[in-house]
């Protein structure tokens, strides 16, 4: 059985409607590699003859950016598990958290492209919702992975997905929000950096950081948008400081923010005194809490969300399941993991 991967590294614009490499890179990157395995007997396991039988359907996977550790390590892990079902799988990105119509013009020429199925990890709950209804009606099954699409409208446009795959971030935000409350005296100050402004997961995580701030007497002092943004994080974070000297702990929705916000402490002299918490366990952020600057960082795990993503929509093309309109799926929950110093 010969196992292929393709992986293909895509930013579109609608002025173009062209694949573009992601970064600065105006070119259409694509890596390739192949496995090669010989079965010894006809007594194959359960497992190669659901590879063989997926063998002849196309699989894509489209995620939000690259720019993170995170998304790289989504992207490993969708590869990961391409090659251990022995399956083709194109994966691309959008080129940035703001390329909106970028990402629906790769879901656009997915669907003339054929495929079977589709995993999508939306920038917004809303900027895929009718693209994937088109998706829908064209035949193709579709996997939600990490950022809900707004189903109520999805219902309305047509449209229905077969999984939903994510971590639970209202309880991520709880339990980065947790190290700070157990490190505080009660009553002390406190400030959340959310994400972007309508992204679920950012808005998620911070309904869960501030639940947990009040539910154990802390004052939220502010809950600002810093955009997932490491410059907006710095900015917000100073000011939270400048105006509360004597502010004890900062939630961060990212980690991107969370280094930003860690700069502004650092800048005002106060690290050590103010605990900085981010989100998503990226390499800088784990490296910044073994150095003892981050305080702690609520690590996900991108590459089973990605792999679980996989594992459910080939498992649904299998089946001949393209879901139903109106009906919501269960979420698949992939847990998060504290991640500090100790």
């Amino acid at each position: 059985m010969k196992k292929r991967i393709v992986a293909l590294a895509c930013a579109m614009t609608m002025a173009t409607a062209l694949l573009a490499g992601c970064g600065n890179s105006s070119k259409e990157t694509k890596a390739e590699t192949t496995a090669e395995t010989t079965a010894e007997s006809t007594d194959e396991t359960a497992g190669e003859s659901a590879a063989a039988s997926s063998s002849d359907k196309k699989y894509a996977v489209i995620l939000k950016t690259q720019a993170t550790d995170f998304w790289t390590k989504m992207w490993k892990g969708v590869e990961d598990k391409a090659a251990e079902m022995g399956i083709q799988v194109d994966i691309y990105s959008a080129q940035n958290e703001e390329d909106f119509d970028g990402q629906v013009a790769i879901l656009e020429k997915c669907i003339n492209d054929g495929y079977d199925g589709i995993a999508v990890a939306p920038l917004s709950a809303s900027n895929l919702v009718s693209t994937v209804a088109k998706a829908y009606q064209a035949g193709i099954t579709i996997v939600n992975i990490d950022e809900k699409l707004d189903m109520d409208e999805m219902e309305k446009q047509g449209g229905a997905v077969v999984g939903f795959v994510t971590t639970d971030n209202v309880a991520v935000g709880s339990k980065g929000a947790g190290y700070i409350v157990e490190n505080v005296e009660e009553g002390s100050k406190v400030a959340i950096i959310e994400g972007k402004a309508g992204n679920a997961s950012g808005e998620d995580r911070a309904k869960g950081a501030k639940e947990a701030f009040e539910a154990a007497g802390l004052e939220v002092v502010g809950s600002v948008p810093g955009d997932w943004d490491r410059q907006k994080a710095l900015d917000a974070a100073t000011s939270f400081i400048q105006q509360n000297p004597d502010l004890k702990g900062i939630y961060c929705c990212n980690d991107t923010m969370a280094l930003g916000a860690l700069q502004a402490v650092i800048n005002e002299g106060k690290l050590g005194e103010i605990f900085v918490v981010g989100t998503d366990g990226d390499t800088e952020a784990v490296d910044s809490v073994n150095k003892g600057e981050l305080s702690a960082t609520v690590a996900q795990d991108p590459a089973g969300i990605g792999a679980k993503g996989l594992e459910l929509l080939v498992e649904a093309v299998e089946a001949g399941n393209k879901g139903e309109v109106g009906v919501v799926p269960d979420m698949t929950p992939v847990d998060s993991v504290l991640v500090t110093k100790e």
